[in-house]
Parts: structure tokens; C-alpha cells; sequence
């Protein structure tokens, strides 16, 4: 098993956290399929962001813990732990609002110089379910249309951002604002099983192009790249050909950062849809969370390529030149009517 102290070390379990308490004194909200909702009291919304993968954001924005998409992927389940809910399908099952959220961040934004670089959605989608009740990220995003001179990024799954649509037009004018949609495949099947409770890849892509059209910075993230699974050519390709239809203004994709709190998931996963990948993973990720670096730049290099190919842009904004503002409009495009999509692939793209 991967070393986990050195990424993310974990509370004390004899002597529980005042998060975990806070946590297991929340009351019961609500209920959906499966899945409990609980608010839980924090003091502070925005967080100092440190990792050992080279993050291009210093701070972050989670307005929920756990997430209802159900990702078999997902490195964030390490999050519940400090929750003291460690059994995997907890991160997926239990979702906590954070309360106050927006007063906070008016308050913390407040000490931060600008160009400060902002993720919203590291640990969670911001646009889960239970955001089309809760609003938390629209009352966030309020805050941000009241400041000014920040690099905004948000990350997301859900076609649920459009209806903030008005809000982002608002940031970009302020802000260099930027929207990843994470769009693992193309192929419909195999993302209903690797992302359970996701909108579909069709409806994702269209939601970029959606972005665009009202001219956003918006683009497409292909990650984790899965090893045989969605790391072949094909595979890749077919996300950036659909990407470019949408008018994405950009492609980005990394490989499978798998820490050992998300493995028995992702495991499960493999061995019951890919079990010829099954040995390989263990082997690839038995002793790191992370693939070999001949593997990440094998991936960076065909990734790279392939953005080529179909003219997409870079994930992150160039410097400024001197004396250019940084807040200019995005150029509008054209919204598709429709789009190019995989429709007899395989379970997998790379088979």
C-alpha cells in the first residue's frame, strides 16, 4: 500500500477532531437515494492549498464534503476520514453543506492581495445535487461578483453551472475566470459505471459549449487518464474531437493519482469490469499514488499532441503582456447543434 502520511495526514482517532465532532453532532437535513445531507458549522471556507503534485492554485473552495457523483476514482474520500467516516461509500453517502459559507468568504477574501490563484470544487463538485437547493456556490459566487482582480478557477462535472451562467459573465469581468468540465470518455456506458451519478459525457459537452456561446473561458478537463482504460489514443482523441466541436477553449488531461483511501473503490471497479487490468493496477500502485514519470510524460506527449491536431488551446491563461489587461471578453463562438459522440464503443474506449 502507498504511503499516505507524507499527503494527507490523518486526525487522531483517539481523540476525535473539532471537524469530526462538528460532523457527528450534525443534524439530519434531509434524505435522498442512499444518500443523508447534514450541514456542518465551519469556521473558515477557504483553504491554503499544499501537495506534492505542483497544484497552479495557492487556495481553495469546497462548499460540500463528500460528493454525490460517485466517482470510482475519486482522491478526495481522504476527506471524510478527517471526518472520522472512513468506510468508502461514506464520501458518497453522507454530504455536508458548510453553513455560513458565503459571509465567510466575504470576510477571508478580504485579506488576500490580488492575482491570488482560486480552485473552486478541489475535493467535491460544487455542483452536486444537492446544490440545486442548498446554493451554496451561487452565494459564493456572489461574493466574487462583488470583488475584483482574482484567477478563478472552477471544476465540475455537473450541467448545473449553467444556471450561474449570468454570475460567471459578472466574474469573467473582474477576474480571469476559467471552467473545467472533467469529461473522462465519450462513451456513455463506460462512464455510467465509472461515474454512477454524473451527468452524461453528451450533456457535459454540451454544457461547454453552452459556457462558450454566452463567451466564458471554458474547457475540458480528460482526467484521470485510466491505464487501459482511457489512456489509449482513441480514447483521448474522441474527448478532444468533441471538445473542439463544443468551441472548448482548451483540452487538459492527466494520469490516475490513485492514494490508497480511494483504492478498495477503484479496485472493486477494475476487478469486476477491466479483471485483465486487475494485477497491473495493484503492481502500478502498490508502493505510490502516483504513475512512474516515463508514464506521465509518455501521457503528457500524446495529450499534448493530440490538442494540437484539433487546435485547442492551454488550460492556463499566458502572462499578460505589459500594460494588457488580463480581464479582457472572451471571444464568443457559435453554439453547435450538435455534437460527434461514440455511440457503439465498446466498455471501454481503449479496447
Amino acid at each position: 500500500m502507498a504511503n499516505t502520511q507524507s499527503l494527507f495526514p490523518i486526525v487522531n482517532q483517539d481523540h476525535p477532531s473539532r471537524l469530526a465532532r462538528a460532523a457527528g453532532e450534525a443534524p439530519l437535513d434531509s434524505v435522498g437515494c442512499l444518500t443523508e445531507y447534514r450541514p456542518l458549522k465551519t469556521r473558515s471556507i477557504l483553504g491554503k492549498s499544499t501537495s506534492n503534485r505542483g497544484l497552479p492554485f495557492t487556495h481553495s473552495i469546497n462548499p460540500y464534503r463528500g460528493c454525490e457523483f460517485a466517482c470510482r476514482y475519486c482522491y478526495a474520500r481522504y476527506t471524510h476520514e478527517f471526518l472520522e467516516l472512513r468506510r468508502p461509500e461514506d464520501f458518497e453517502r453522507k454530504i455536508y453543506f458548510k453553513q455560513d459559507a458565503a459571509w465567510l468568504l466575504e470576510q477571508e477574501l478580504s485579506h488576500l492581495k490580488a492575482g491570488t490563484e482560486i480552485a473552486l470544487g478541489t475535493a467535491t463538485d460544487p455542483y452536486q445535487p444537492l446544490e440545486r437547493r442548498q446554493r451554496i456556490t451561487r452565494s459564493l459566487l456572489e461574493v466574487f461578483a462583488r470583488k475584483s482582480g482574482f484567477k478563478l478557477g472552477i471544476v465540475t462535472k455537473s450541467t448545473l453551472i449553467t444556471r450561474d451562467i449570468d454570475l460567471l459573465q459578472e466574474i469573467a469581468a473582474r477576474h480571469q475566470l476559467t471552467v473545467h468540465l472533467t469529461i473522462t470518455t465519450t462513451n456513455a456506458k463506460l462512464a455510467r459505471i465509472l461515474e454512477p451519478r454524473a451527468p452524461r459525457p453528451d450533456l457535459r459537452f454540451r454544457t461547454v459549449a453552452e459556457l462558450r456561446q454566452a463567451g466564458l473561458r471554458a474547457g475540458v478537463l480528460c482526467s484521470p487518464l485510466m491505464p487501459g482504460i482511457t489512456d489509449s489514443r482513441s480514447s483521448i482523441n474522441a474527448v478532444a474531437r468533441a471538445a473542439a466541436a463544443a468551441g472548448a477553449s482548451f483540452m487538459g488531461a492527466g494520469a490516475l493519482f490513485l492514494k490508497p483511501c480511494s483504492q478498495p473503490t477503484f479496485f472493486s471497479f477494475v476487478k469486476e469490469h477491466f479483471p485483465d487490468q486487475f494485477e497491473a493496477y495493484q503492481r502500478r500502485y502498490a508502493t505510490s499514488a502516483f504513475v512512474s514519470p516515463e508514464y506521465r510524460k509518455r501521457v503528457a506527449d500524446l495529450v499534448d499532441g493530440i490538442c494540437r491536431e484539433h487546435k485547442l488551446g492551454k488550460r492556463y491563461f499566458e502572462q499578460s503582456a505589459a500594460g494588457e489587461s488580463p480581464y479582457k471578453q472572451i471571444e464568443r463562438v457559435e453554439l453547435q447543434p450538435w455534437l460527434p459522440f461514440a455511440q457503439t464503443n465498446s466498455a471501454a474506449d481503449s479496447k
